[in-house]
């Protein structure tokens, strides 16, 4: 791992050591954080712990190419923008990787400060930035069960009623909400939800976790699991209380 204070965190995925270095060298004096993967495996490790900007993607991996891992992304709900890295300069080649979901398709052998701009050009174009804990820029409204949770307008009802919730709280469920079904780290939830201030943050997120499980008490139903050695999940069926994450 490359850090630089203060940047965007850049996922750099490619079976070629050298190909990281040179990457996480470059980006690095950029001001990006970067972490760096050789397989898919290592980058599921990766996006469990942390809020990643940009993901760098090669094809030609160890297990699961990188096309099925984008593929698999994309139907997970995924939106983090995604640079395919590929060998394969053919039209066809470039066309299913834009066709799996992919933001855009480099070749190798490529040029570190092109690749640079294209990274930065992705970010300023992607979805627009959100102060960590503000309300959602876009239309967002998760339903489950008798709750409604809109994330645009801060409001969370249960049966039409009004539900009290504080700023905290709202970050809290807004990240989990956003990233149902999959297992989120304490440290990555506390950094989404309050940006630099994580650190801080980070020591009350339990207690707060529990108030936001009580304002979600429906029945036997847990929405928000524990998933042990992790951190916690947004179930949306509320099936279970706690589940063991596989290491």
């Amino acid at each position: 791992m490359t850090t630089a204070q203060g940047g965007d965190a850049i996922a750099i995925v490619d079976n070629d050591s050298h190909v990281r270095e040179l990457l996480a060298d470059h980006l690095s004096q950029e001001g990006f954080e970067v972490f760096q993967a050789d397989d898919g495996a290592s980058l599921s490790a990766i996006l469990h712990r942390r809020a990643i900007a940009l993901i760098v993607l090669g094809l030609q991996l160890p297990g699961e190419d990188g096309l099925s891992i984008c593929r698999q992304l994309r139907s997970e709900g995924v939106r983090t923008p995604i640079i395919i890295l590929s060998a394969k300069a053919q039209d066809a080649d470039r066309i299913a990787g834009l066709t799996m979901g992919a933001d855009d398709y480099v070749c190798k052998p490529f040029n570190p400060r092109e690749l640079r701009a294209r990274i930065q050009a992705i970010l300023r174009r992607s979805f627009p930035r959100e102060e960590p804990g503000g309300p959602s820029v876009e239309n967002e409204v998760v339903r489950f069960g008798p709750f409604e949770f809109n994330m645009g307008t801060r409001m969370l009802r249960k049966d039409g009623r009004l539900l009290s919730i504080t700023t905290a709280q709202f970050a809290i469920l807004k990240v989990l909400a956003r990233h149902a079904g999959r297992p989120i780290s304490r440290e990555k939830l506390a950094q989404v939800a309050r940006g630099r201030e994580h650190g801080a943050f980070e020591r009350g997120l339990d207690v707060q976790v529990v108030r936001i499980r009580k304002l979600l008490e429906d029945g036997s139903f847990s929405y928000i699991q524990t998933v042990w050695g992790v951190g916690y999940m947004f179930e949306p069926s509320g099936r279970g209380s706690a589940i063991r994450h596989r290491q």
